[in-house]
């Protein structure tokens, strides 16, 4: 369990840093005209990613669950892999990269990078990351709980990002 608290307390340092970035990467936006939307559903995200961390640490501990290396090898791999493509979206998106939704009138998609594969690849690293990074100590109810709260928040979110992007992105 030492190795699995390590490796969730790091996951918490790199959200911090995220929200550093985000911060900077807002002003950034923001002197440019960058409108926020979806400001109502953010706290929602908040208290779901950090429900998430907190699953995992409390559900090992409270249930007793072993760390099942048929399981937890794989679901390290992937949510290493996961924070991989989401740090590849952060650094391809630059500066218009955000924790919140806030889109640059006129500005271009980008095309380059996770996004030349996928519309919204964060988000995947986010789905792969919900369930894994729980299962690596088999902590099955938090991911389970989390994947389908996320999906109820994604469903919002990504309807809320698409049409900002829509009115605010030249074709």
């Amino acid at each position: 369990m030492t190795w699995y608290t390590l490796l969730v307390l790091t996951v918490a340092v790199e959200r911090l840093a995220e929200l550093v970035v985000a911060r900077r990467n807002a002003a950034w936006t923001r002197a440019r005209d960058g409108v926020e939307h979806g400001r109502g559903h953010y706290p929602v995200m908040v208290v779901l990613h950090t429900g998430l961390l907190a699953g995992c640490l409390l559900e090992p501990l409270l249930a007793d669950r072993p760390f099942l290396p048929a399981l937890g090898w794989p679901a390290l791999t992937l949510a290493l892999l996961a924070q991989a493509l989401r740090w590849w979206c952060i650094i391809t998106l630059g500066p218009y990269w955000n924790t919140r939704v806030i889109v640059v009138p006129g500005a271009r998609l980008v095309g380059t990078g996770p996004y030349h594969f996928l519309r919204h690849p964060n988000y995947a690293a986010v789905v792969v990351e919900g369930a894994a990074l729980p299962l690596v100590h088999s902590a099955w109810i938090t991911a389970t709980v989390f994947t389908l709260a996320d999906a109820v928040l994604l469903t919002v979110r990504i309807r809320c990002e698409n049409a900002a992007l829509t009115r605010a992105v030249p074709a």
